[in-house]
C-alpha cells in the first residue's frame, strides 16, 4: 500500500517570517482581505515573527463531492506566546477544531506558542514528536568560548495542562482518530475516505552538504555536561498524497536538509511525483547554509515540483534563487496566508 490519496489539503500559515498585505490571491495562495464592505479593514494586522506554525486541513469528499471527512493537524506552534493566537483570531480558527498537534522538533521558534494554545482547547489533545525534542540545548559559538542555552520544553508542564505526548522516532500514520506506525499500515488495505498524513519521524542523512546544525549541544542528563549534537534527530515532516498529483511535504526547518526530506518522502511512501514543498529549508545563516543553496537548486531542478514555497529559514538569498529558478513554481509565503492543494489544481 502507498499512501492513500486524498482530496484536498489546506495549508494556513500561522506563523511565519514575513507578512505582505498587497499580495494578490491567486490560485492556489488565499491571502486575508484588505478590504471589505468598501472599507480597509482595520487593526490589529497579521503579525511575522521568526518561527513557524502552519494549519493544515486534509479533507476526503463523498460521491457526489460533498465533506466527508477531514483530518486538521496544527504543525508547530511559533516563537512567541500569542503569536499564533493572534493570527489565529483575525483568520476565526477554532483551536478545538485541531485534532492533533504535530510538533517538526524541539526548538523554541517551533513551540513557544503551544502553552498558550493549550489554553484555548478544553478537549483532549495529543502531540506527536520525536523523543529528542524534549532535549536540552545549547548553541556553542564558533570561539568555542561563547555560549548559550535554548529554551527547552518542559514536559511536566505540558502534562499538566493534561497534553497526550506521544514520543515517535519512527514514521506515523496520522488520522482524525488515530496514529499508527507507518510500517504496520504497509500490507493493509486503508479506506479512501479517512484523510491520513504521514509524519516522517527521523529522517535519514544521506546528502553531503546538508550538515544539520553544527552549533548545537546537549545536555548529558548524567553529568550536566555538554555533548556535540549536530544532527538534530528530532526533526521530521508531514506528507500528503493528493489524487491525481502526487506528494504534498510540509517541513518545519528542515534540520535534516530539504532534500534528504524530500527523498524520505518519497523512499516511504513508494510515490516520485512531487507535487509541492512548503515550510522551511534552512539555507540561511551563512557558511555551510549558504554553501548548501546551489546543490539544492540542483536537486530541486531533478524533483520537477510544480510548487515550492520556501518559508521561514530559508533565507532571503535562497528564496531569490528559487524565485531565479523556479519563477513559475515559486508560491511567495506570507503569514495568515492559506495555501489549497487539489486534484484541480494546475
Amino acid at each position: 500500500m502507498v499512501l492513500p490519496e486524498i482530496d484536498s489539503l489546506s495549508i494556513t500559515l500561522l506563523t511565519d517570517n514575513y507578512t505582505d498585505r498587497l499580495l494578490p490571491s491567486v490560485c492556489p495562495s488565499a491571502r486575508p482581505a484588505l478590504v471589505k464592505n468598501e472599507q480597509f479593514l482595520p487593526p490589529p494586522p497579521p503579525i511575522a515573527e521568526h518561527g513557524f506554525s502552519a494549519f493544515i486541513r486534509a479533507v476526503c469528499h463523498d460521491k457526489d463531492n460533498a465533506i466527508d471527512n477531514e483530518n486538521i493537524v496544527l504543525f508547530d506552534c511559533g516563537t512567541s506566546e500569542n503569536g499564533v493566537i493572534h493570527n489565529s483570531d483575525i483568520l476565526g480558527i477554532d483551536f478545538n477544531s485541531i485534532h492533533s498537534i504535530v510538533l517538526s522538533h524541539g526548538h523554541f521558534d517551533h513551540f513557544t506558542g503551544l502553552s498558550h494554545i493549550l489554553g484555548r482547547i478544553d478537549k483532549p489533545m495529543r502531540m506527536i514528536c520525536h523523543p529528542d525534542a524534549f532535549l536540552k540545548r545549547w548553541i556553542v559559538f564558533p570561539n568555542g568560548k561563547d555560549k548559550a542555552r535554548l529554551p527547552f520544553l518542559n514536559i511536566d508542564e505540558l502534562e499538566r495542562q493534561k497534553l497526550n505526548i506521544i514520543c515517535k522516532k519512527g514514521p506515523s500514520l496520522l488520522s482524525k482518530d488515530d496514529i499508527e506506525d507507518y510500517k504496520d499500515t504497509l500490507n493493509r488495505e486503508t479506506e479512501n475516505s479517512i484523510p491520513t498524513l504521514v509524519i516522517t519521524g527521523q529522517i535519514p542523512r544521506h546528502t553531503t552538504y546538508e550538515k544539520g546544525f553544527p552549533l548545537q549541544y546537549k545536555e548529558d542528563p548524567a553529568n550536566g555536561c555538554l555533548v556535540h549534537d549536530p544532527l538534530v534527530n528530532d526533526d521530521q515532516a508531514i506528507i500528503a498524497n493528493i489524487k491525481d498529483k502526487g506528494l504534498i511535504i510540509i517541513s518545519g526547518c528542515a534540520h535534516a536538509g530539504i532534500i534528504n526530506t524530500i527523498n524520505y518522502a518519497k523512499s516511504l511512501t513508494g510515490i516520485n511525483r512531487v507535487f509541492a514543498v512548503v515550510g522551511g529549508f534552512h539555507l540561511t545563516g551563512g557558511g555551510i547554509y549558504e554553501d548548501a543553496i546551489e546543490p539544492t537548486i540542483r536537486e530541486l531542478k531533478t524533483m520537477n515540483a510544480n510548487y515550492l514555497v520556501p518559508c521561514h529559514c530559508t533565507g532571503w538569498k535562497a528564496t531569490n534563487r528559487i524565485i531565479q529558478e523556479f519563477p513559475d513554481r515559486f508560491l511567495q509565503p506570507s503569514t495568515c496566508t492559506t495555501f489549497t492543494f487539489d486534484s484541480t489544481t494546475k
